[in-house]
């Protein structure tokens, strides 16, 4: 099956849970005591948006979806809106279905995925014809709890083994083949995975789907998926929580959600033989391999390269290409194209990569087709 291409996928992994989970975090951004936090760990030589002074619009923006870009956005849109108070932003991360099924809805400004919009999904939304901005660019950490046991040896068919529940012993010989050197310990596994609709589960089946042929058929891609072993958790946030606190568990994250002193990122094998950890540079590598993308061809997992990194991918801001409010409208095209350019600058400092200049670009071009209620584009 295409790494990219879900129409290939079984149709029960289309579905999507449409439901705003009232126990999701929510990450609310306009606040000063959330701007002040930020500010203090973050370098003010960085480019600074537009302030109100200069003629920016006064709004509320509201967005909702994916956990994978909360950090970064926690980060950028506190600094944006310090420098920029008339514009105040809240995020909620519910996860990447549930943020297309509130922009769906009209009930946010902006949704944010992992995983672009279908065709069908865009033509079903309330608002009409849509737009899709890469923001940002990460990786996703195999995270394990073995005490005193960092750099474990995994790929790609043993770990589609273990999230199948065919591996359920870390001294299963699959495992121990792999890591000839380590003792590791004969206690049962314990897989964590998503139990919301989400962009990240895509990333993680897309990668499987593409080096297991076993996975792909039994289980496939998609952002919501019948899972045939472990326990289920809402959000990035809560398979952290569930892995660092469960000893033997494994579990996938958003690396910006890793660190911590029960998990560990195993090492995965790329396709050059070579076993690689998330890191700037493995993901900038993976990156590196494909640098054209588009919302219809946008996977980047298992690409070639010795230093690789095989889980990556992309995020998109979701926005209307018709904007009903000149000044909302105006607000959130300046935030996104500060977001993507300058804003790239706030990306490292919270786990993630500063998108490529020609992905800046598309970004750039794609909010460019965006008008207000004259028809008037809002970006020059």
């Amino acid at each position: 099956m295409p790494a990219n291409d879900r129409r290939h996928v079984p149709s029960h992994h289309h579905a999507r849970n449409r439901t705003i989970s009232a126990g999701a975090a929510i990450i609310t951004l306009a606040l000063a005591a959330c701007t002040a936090t930020t500010a203090g760990s973050t370098s003010t030589s960085s480019p600074a948006p537009p302030t109100a002074s200069s003629g920016g619009p006064a709004a509320t923006l509201t967005g909702s979806g994916s956990t994978f870009d909360a950090p970064f956005f926690d980060a950028a849109f506190a600094r944006y809106h310090q420098e920029d108070p008339a514009v105040a932003i809240g995020y909620s991360a519910v996860g990447s279905s549930a943020g297309i099924a509130a922009f769906s809805a009209k009930q946010t400004d902006f949704g944010a995925s992992d995983v672009p919009m279908t065709a069908t999904e865009q033509a079903a939304a309330r608002g009409g014809a849509s737009v899709q901005v890469p923001v940002d660019l990460g990786a996703e950490a195999i995270a394990y709890n073995l005490t005193g046991l960092p750099g474990l040896h995994l790929t790609g068919p043993v770990i589609a083994r273990i999230f199948l529940g065919q591996i359920t012993s870390w001294r299963d010989p699959a495992i121990m083949a792999l890591n000839p050197h380590v003792s590791l310990p004969s206690q049962q596994i314990t897989v964590v995975h998503r139990s919301d609709g989400s962009g990240t589960t895509y990333i993680f089946s897309n990668y499987l789907s593409s080096v297991d042929p076993a996975w792909a058929a039994k289980v496939g891609t998609g952002t919501t998926l019948h899972w045939p072993a472990g326990i289920g958790v809402e959000g990035n946030p809560g398979v952290a929580e569930a892995v660092a606190h469960i000893p033997f568990s494994i579990g996938y994250i958003e690396r910006s959600y890793s660190s911590g002193p029960a998990l560990f990122d195993a090492a995965i094998r790329n396709q050059a033989g070579n076993y690689v950890t998330p890191t700037t540079a493995s993901i900038a590598a993976d990156a590196a391999q494909k640098p054209g993308i588009t919302p219809t061809d946008f996977s980047i997992v298992n690409e070639p390269g010795a230093d690789s990194y095989p889980i990556s991918g992309y995020s998109w801001a979701l926005i209307y290409t018709h904007q009903a409010s000149q000044a909302t409208g105006q607000a959130l095209i300046n935030l996104l194209d500060w977001l993507t350019h300058s804003g790239q600058a706030y990306a490292a400092d919270t786990g993630y990569l500063p998108l490529p200049p020609q992905i800046q670009q598309l970004a750039r071009s794609t909010l460019q087709q965006v008008t207000g209620p004259d028809g008037a584009r809002l970006l020059g």
